[in-house]
């Protein structure tokens, strides 16, 4: 693709470095932005940069907020000793949306693989013990992606809390084995979360 301009060329480049937009996208994006007299570039510049110095993660959860402790932490409302493990903030939005869960959440920030190099320490594990213990967690469950590394992630983490009298749940599987979360539809999510199931290791 030749660019009449190196200014252009370089944003066309810069978005196009985003997942799922090709070159072509981008350049489509780009020319709007620019024939729309910069007034949509500019906010979109000046979301990003506000994005960037006033993005936090909660304390609790580690979701993406605007305070120490997100809404849905501090909310009194939410039921503080039930706490949905999930592997992203994109899960934790599509479990919002079926309005069927009432706990807290607790992001992980990915799951246990071996073959990506992923392993329990680079996850938000240890601070999921310690809130078990700060906020007397009554129930965890366990709504992450049914796959292998899936699994192999709530077996590791049920195990690390086989002396505790924690109730253990996993959602149940209506969400297809190898299925990814955030893309099951809000009807069968919503099921999956008020029929969940009790864990067990033994299986």
């Amino acid at each position: 693709m030749n660019f009449p301009s190196k200014s252009l060329e370089k944003a066309v480049l810069a978005i196009s470095s985003l997942p799922g937009i090709g070159k072509k996208t981008a350049l489509r994006l780009v020319l709007h932005m620019v024939q729309d007299e910069f007034r949509k570039s500019e906010n979109i510049v000046n979301s990003l940069t506000d994005l960037k110095i006033n993005l936090k993660h909660c304390k609790k959860c580690h979701i993406i907020a605007d305070k120490d402790v997100c809404d849905i932490c501090s909310s009194p409302y939410r039921n503080k000793r039930q706490v949905c493990v999930v592997e992203s903030l994109r899960d934790v939005m599509a479990i919002e949306d079926t309005q069927q869960f009432n706990g807290v959440y607790h992001i992980l920030g990915g799951i246990i693989s071996p073959i990506n190099g992923v392993g329990p320490s680079d996850l938000n594990i240890e601070s999921l013990l310690m809130r078990i213990n700060e906020d007397q967690v009554e129930e965890l469950i366990m709504a992450i992606s049914p796959t292998i590394d899936g699994d192999t992630t709530i077996f590791y983490i049920s195990k690390l809390l086989a002396a505790q009298t924690i109730k253990i749940t996993t959602i149940a599987r209506g969400v297809s084995f190898g299925g990814e979360l955030e893309y099951a539809d809000e009807l069968t999510l919503g099921r999956s979360i008020t029929t969940r199931i009790p864990y067990s290791t033994s299986k």
